[in-house]
């Protein structure tokens, strides 16, 4: 599908990009960081691609979902929503609801991919790990072994980086990014020009004082992922993840001329549903992936199962502790969060909301796309939806 003539305003569109609320932090609040004791050598599992359970879940479960994701589409306004819940034993349940086009009337069907956004970051730093598994890097080695030129990039480290504790600028913050993007919205930046917005750049705060989500932390460590493989990001991220995984639809996609069959991304501006760049290379390996609903339903068990990472790895991934600023999870660990027992990642900006999550007690995942973002007063409709949802079935349980 192709956006509509009107662009959103530039600052609409940055503040899509990550989460660029007032920084106002708490101080004292860091993160727990396990010791980096995973043996060099270490050899990458072997991964296959998890079945979805057979068979669907109770009809009257399946009315509850349903309600949850139309009573949380007419309260933020969604035009559109993919969602999946799936249960070892139970069954599975998935949803396609409203429109993908408001103009042209056409329906979000089964077959369309959506903006990962920051679940993209959940890719890159599983990536990160399997180097640390593989001995080629540690998580304490420090930035400027592999990046030049990033304020206090001798002290922070590949963990500070993962768990958002640099202390690091974003890119988004940069007067040059703001002057680049609004000179040319359709402009296909390079993960090179993005990390070349921070050379110089002041630091926030002392690398381990706080924990302030920003994309230019992931996107530095795309870099390093380079730098460690010799390859380039996408090219690493298909051979590590996306083919061992069977992630036919899933990609790491910088033109979104070459992006077929999407919904269109909305925010309400001056009252009306307004659709948004599809400029899919401002965010770089910290959200320019795009998959379908079931490649993220196996992403969701990969990432929060620990597929794809030595045990003891995954272990260490999952310490961690509230962020100062950023996204609303009980706790962010190494590219994940946590809210009440479900690991995983959301993402939003530019007109999409993402939420994909596991629960590694029950096995069970939840997948939520919504194509509206920058819902006033500030909400997030796919996470909200996911809670919803968990909610949900923790009251079947």
């Amino acid at each position: 599908m192709t956006p509509h003539a009107r662009r959103p305003r530039i600052s609409l569109a940055i503040a899509g990009l990550a989460s660029l609320a007032a920084l106002v932090v708490v101080t004292g609040c860091t993160s727990t960081a396990a010791s980096d004791t995973t043996p060099p050598g270490a050899s990458k599992p072997a991964a296959i691609r998890p079945a979805a359970p057979e068979g669907g879940l109770p009809d009257d479960l399946q009315t509850e979902l349903q309600r949850i994701v139309d009573a949380t589409m007419t309260e933020y306004g969604v035009p559109g929503s993919a969602v999946g819940v799936w249960i070892p034993g139970e069954g599975s349940w998935t949803s396609f609801t409203g429109l993908a086009d408001i103009a042209a009337d056409a329906p979000v069907s089964s077959e369309m991919t959506w903006p990962l956004r920051s679940v993209t970051k959940s890719y890159t730093v599983t990536l990160i790990l399997q180097l640390v598994d593989e001995g080629e890097l540690r998580l304490d080695d420090t930035l400027d072994q592999y990046v030049d030129g990033i304020t206090n990039g001798d002290r922070i480290t590949i963990r500070q980086l993962a768990d958002m504790s640099s202390g690091n600028s974003d890119y988004t913050t940069a007067a040059g990014f703001g002057e680049a993007y609004g000179a040319d919205e359709a402009h296909i930046f390079s993960l090179a020009e993005l990390n070349d917005f921070l050379v110089g750049e002041p630091a926030q705060f002392e690398p381990g004082a706080e924990k302030v989500y920003t994309n230019a932390n992931t996107n530095l460590l795309g870099a390093v992922v380079e730098k460690v493989t010799g390859q380039d990001f996408a090219e690493v991220l298909e051979e590590r993840i996306l083919e061992p995984l069977g992630q036919t639809g899933t990609e790491y996609l910088l033109d979104a001329t070459e992006w077929v069959d999407h919904p269109l991304g909305y925010a309400i501006e001056d009252g009306e549903q307004t659709v948004q760049n599809d400029n899919l290379s401002i965010y770089g390996p910290a959200g320019s992936m795009v998959s379908t609903l079931d490649d993220a339903r196996v992403w969701a068990e990969a990432l929060g199962g620990g597929l794809l990472l030595g045990a003891q790895t995954q272990a260490e991934r999952e310490q961690g502790a509230p962020l100062d600023a950023g996204p609303p999870y009980d706790i962010y660990a190494l590219g994940m969060g946590e809210t009440n027992g479900w690991w995983g990642h959301n993402g939003e900006g530019l007109g999409f909301t993402a939420a994909v999550f596991h629960q590694p007690e029950s096995g069970a995942s939840i997948v939520v796309f919504m194509n509206e973002s920058n819902v006033e007063p500030k909400a997030h409709p796919a996470d909200q939806a996911f809670r919803r949802i968990a909610e949900a079935l923790g009251n079947e349980s």
